[in-house]
């Protein structure tokens, strides 16, 4: 496996389980020194991922915090810098598939804020990247689910606009991957009757990938082979979101 983190710093956001967890472990085996784990609710799993972390060969610690509140996120951007020696990648993991939501009144400015605070500090330091976790709802949309697309169709804004604002210092993109295994989507009683066959069949590279086969794609915007791309988005879905005649 390339090594392409030596003495980086990581904050993955969402890393107790799933694609942050992965994304977390990924950057500890390419060579990142230190990787921050953070997690809202998912104590033991983000104990499991700092263990897996260590493993690897990083230092792993964890950070508890509610990025939909703006106090948290100041306070673990705060810690991050001050005491933890500041951050090199942010992994911006959030949002979920929708599955609990009911209303688009429900979206949140999360991924905004965590950019904006991180960003700052990553500017005044002197360098760094951010990538956001998005969707390919970017593409499709979403029927089943507006406001969950209407979420991620905004994550691409504050990509965008923060590229810019933050220039030349600090890269932002947007990773967009398509369905991935995870726990939570496995657990889905859905995706267990039909719904796996369905979005299989319109999946050109015929496959359902699982969360730690993705990250490598989505690290490749946080190396320096990514280091002329800033304000862009990035999908990996198999090819599932072509549109066809």
């Amino acid at each position: 496996m390339e090594r392409r983190f030596e003495g980086k710093t990581f904050m993955v956001t969402g890393a107790g389980t799933g694609f942050g967890a992965a994304l977390a472990l990924r950057a500890a085996q390419e060579g990142a020194a230190k990787v921050i784990v953070h997690y809202r609710s998912s104590s033991a799993g983000a104990e499991r991922t700092a263990e897996r972390v260590r493993d690897a060969g990083a230092e792993a610690l964890v950070v508890q915090g509610d990025i939909t509140s703006w106090a948290d996120i100041q306070r673990m951007a705060a810690w991050a810098f001050e005491d933890g020696g500041g951050v090199d990648v942010l992994i911006n993991n959030v949002g979920d598939m929708a599955s609990g939501q009911a209303s688009w009144t429900e979206v949140t400015e999360e991924a905004m804020l965590m950019v904006h605070e991180f960003g700052q500090r990553m500017v005044q330091r002197g360098g760094g990247a951010i990538v956001n976790v998005g969707s390919t709802v970017i593409v499709r949309g979403s029927p089943r689910a507006p406001q969950y697309a209407a979420g991620k169709y905004g994550l691409i804004g504050v990509t965008k606009s923060y590229a810019k604002a933050l220039a030349p210092t600090v890269r932002v993109n947007t990773f967009a991957p398509g369905f991935m295994e995870t726990e939570a989507l496995l657990a889905r009683p859905e995706w267990q009757a039909e719904r796996r066959d369905v979005v299989l069949s319109a999946t050109p590279a015929g496959k359902i990938p699982r969360p730690e086969d993705m990250t490598g794609a989505a690290l490749f915007l946080a190396s320096e082979d990514a280091h002329h791309i800033t304000g862009s988005y990035m999908i990996a879905d198999g090819g599932y979101s072509m549109l066809g005649a």
